[in-house]
């Protein structure tokens, strides 16, 4: 449901279906031996269940091949690409400011196989896939692997972060949602800590399934709220923060004035630049305190 009004506001855009150009300065790669890790934009692929899946990797200036560095994984909404969540997010900034690596894939079909929708990839297998090449290759530390992203990419973080046990320190959502059937299970929550930072804006038409989903995640695993330091930018927005069973910790920023967007991006379909905080930059603060917890 989260990816619908996705897709409202992008035919209102008049850009349904476009994935987006390459950025400027990449040159097609593939997972194949001759990759070479080393800073700079690179569009690559990797083949999974025998489909050739594709992806832009994001390595700063001060990218060390030898030394392992923090990943972060973004997915885009329904219907997007990589090049899409990139260009809106400015994660790359981040990139360049804290020195990690940040990978942007393409769902089949400009989708992910997430917890409402859409298409039939494994897309969780993907993920896993994703990770433990960019681990091999360009040495993505382990402990420090975190997956982001927006309405359908939203809801595929919460899938992969159940489905992909261990593989994910931490996930930050933004307009998206633990809902839909395979959530149903009480079961249905890693066996292995993943905190979890999301945004909901008031005025998404899916604002309550996203607050009632959350609110189930907490129940089922057992998170207790804790003082927490505000939510700070504009009046009105506000911040919960509680600690879980596992250890893992979970903040939800509500932020009632918002629609179905990313608060505080400056340009892109679902850009919300006057959201009063920017999601990045919270986003990133979170990862960068949570480390991949044992089990």
């Amino acid at each position: 449901m989260a990816v619908l009004t996705g897709l409202v506001l992008i035919l209102a855009a008049g850009a349904c279906g476009a994935s987006g150009p390459a950025p400027a300065g990449a040159t097609p790669s593939s997972s194949v031996p001759a990759e070479r890790p080393a800073a700079g934009e690179h569009l690559l692929s990797l083949e999974h269940g025998g489909v050739k899946r594709t992806y832009l990797l994001y390595a700063p200036p001060g990218y060390d091949p030898t030394r392992p560095t923090a990943l972060v994984i973004a997915l885009h909404f329904y219907p997007g690409s990589g090049a899409l969540i990139r260009e809106m997010v400015g994660l790359d900034a981040v990139a360049d400011r804290e020195n990690i690596l940040v990978a942007y894939p393409d769902g089949r079909h400009t989708a992910f196989n997430a917890l409402i929708c859409c298409g039939s990839e494994d897309d969780v297998g993907f993920l896993r896939a994703l990770t433990d090449h960019l681990v091999r290759t360009w040495r993505a530390d382990p402990d420090r692997v975190y997956l982001t992203g927006i309405s359908n990419g939203g809801d595929m973080s919460f899938r992969a972060a159940v489905e992909a046990d261990g593989l994910f320190a931490a996930i930050g959502v933004v307009s998206g949602g633990y809902s839909g059937p395979l959530t149903a299970p009480e079961d249905y929550v890693p066996d292995s800590p993943v905190s979890v930072i999301t945004f909901i804006g008031g005025q998404d038409i899916y604002a309550e399934t996203f607050t009632e989903g959350i609110r189930t995640w907490q129940r089922r695993l057992g998170c207790k709220s804790i003082p927490g330091p505000g939510a700070g930018g504009a009046a009105r927005i506000s911040r919960t923060d509680a600690t879980c069973a596992d250890g893992s910790e979970v903040t939800v920023y509500t932020l009632p004035d918002m629609g179905h967007s990313w608060p505080g991006a400056r340009s892109g379909q679902l850009a919300a630049p006057k959201a009063g905080l920017v999601a990045t930059d919270l986003i990133w603060d979170f990862f960068a305190t949570h480390p991949r917890r044992p089990a």
